[in-house]
């Protein structure tokens, strides 16, 4: 799967500034993004904040790590 450009953070301040009036067409060209990786993004990403992101990448980085030990 393609690697994003942005990180989870950038992406939750791309659609705070949609939300707060900024025109979407406006934001797709300062970004370099299309409209429907922008509607995909605020798909996934709509609800949480920049903390809650990074909360909820905790697990998933600890169930990697636990994937990579030796098996016994």
């Amino acid at each position: 799967m393609k690697q994003s450009r942005c990180s989870e953070e950038q992406i939750i301040r791309i659609l705070k500034e949609a939300e707060s009036g900024i025109p979407v067409t406006g934001l797709y060209r300062r970004y370099g993004m299309s409209d429907t990786d922008f509607y995909a993004r605020h798909r996934k990403y709509r609800g949480p904040e920049v903390s809650e992101a990074k909360r909820l990448r905790l697990p998933e980085a600890e169930n990697r790590k636990l994937k990579k030990l030796p098996v016994r």
